[in-house]
């Protein structure tokens, strides 16, 4: 399934990372019904996602984990988080910070009218290639990308805010180790980059702790990619252990709350994202770079997906 990176075991992190204040929509919603901290001791183990992953890397996939308690800070979940891996669409998630920077800061005018680059259009995902419409404003452009991980509507975006701003505001985010290599493309050439974004998860797994915190530049920003990512369609991974509708997941009836962001690509497939119950709140991102030479290759990678969320859905509920 692919050379086997030189790797850590995966497993507790001995050292925590810095505390990180609980999330005021976090607090609204599970406050209430929150149990005690010591209910919960029995049910926080990772072991069968550790086994599972130590699984896939000994058959030879490259995989990255992190995972990270809202509350304390406390890495509960680690192994070579800090490799730089393709990670496909996750790619946009700083994207979408940058937009909505721009938007707030008035440098992009969030109703302003683009037209589809239907000169250049990616066929291969995407749902505005399927639209009649042929011109959206940029906020829904957002939307799009965040919702549907649609490449042309990221294209997009991405021209609109530069190549180099974007770059500056990745480094900013804490994330020197993750960028937005390329455009999306059907096909990449030689002279394109290889992958149209790179990541670590323990810089990926940071961001969307640091979102649902409103710590991502101020609370504004924060709050308008946040509600970009609440409204995600692809739980087939991680999430499709939650039970969440991936069509209408933004009030969950059972006290979860739930962001996402997945990137596809061939031979590779990641995650990141945050998820709280009425225990606790985690933040996680996971990805696996394989290769992706039958369909039992892939369903071993997705299973791997959905056992790490069995494991977070323990530790939140």
């Amino acid at each position: 399934m692919g050379s086997p990176p030189a790797s850590e075991s995966f497993g507790a992190a001995p050292e925590p990372l810095e505390g990180t204040s609980r999330a005021a929509l976090r607090r609204a919603r599970r406050g209430a019904r929150r149990a005690p901290r010591r209910a919960a001791i029995g049910r926080r183990s990772f072991l069968t996602a550790e086994r599972t992953l130590e699984e896939l890397a000994e058959a030879g996939a490259q995989v990255s984990v992190h995972v990270v308690d809202l509350d304390s800070g406390r890495q509960v979940l680690v192994g070579d988080d800090y490799l730089s891996l393709p990670v496909a669409g996750l790619g946009i998630v700083p994207l979408l910070v940058e937009v909505a920077a721009a938007m707030e800061a008035g440098r992009l005018d969030r109703f302003g009218i683009v037209d589809r680059p239907d000169a250049e259009l990616v066929s291969g995902a995407g749902l505005w290639r399927s639209l009649r419409v042929p011109a959206l404003p940029y906020i829904d452009a957002a939307v799009l990308a965040a919702a549907a991980g649609d490449p042309n509507a990221a294209n997009l975006l991405l021209d609109a805010v530069g190549h180099d701003q974007l770059r500056a505001r990745t480094v900013a985010l804490g994330m020197p180790r993750s960028a937005l290599l390329d455009h999306f493309r059907d096909r990449r050439g030689l002279d394109d980059a290889p992958h149209v974004a790179v990541g670590t998860t323990r810089e990926f797994a940071t961001l969307f702790s640091a979102l649902v915190n409103s710590a991502v530049i101020d609370p504004a920003v924060s709050a308008q990619v946040s509600e970009w990512l609440s409204l995600n369609q692809d739980l087939s991974l991680t999430a499709s252990s939650t039970g969440l509708d991936p069509f209408s997941h933004d009030y969950d009836d059972h006290g979860l709350l739930f962001i996402n962001k997945t990137g596809r690509g061939r031979g590779v497939r990641a995650e990141a994202g945050v998820l709280a119950g009425p225990r606790a709140g985690i933040a996680y991102a996971m990805t696996v770079c394989f290769d992706d030479l039958s369909i039992m290759h892939r369903l071993r990678v997705h299973d791997a997906f959905r056992v790490l969320g069995v494991d977070l859905m323990e530790y939140v509920y």
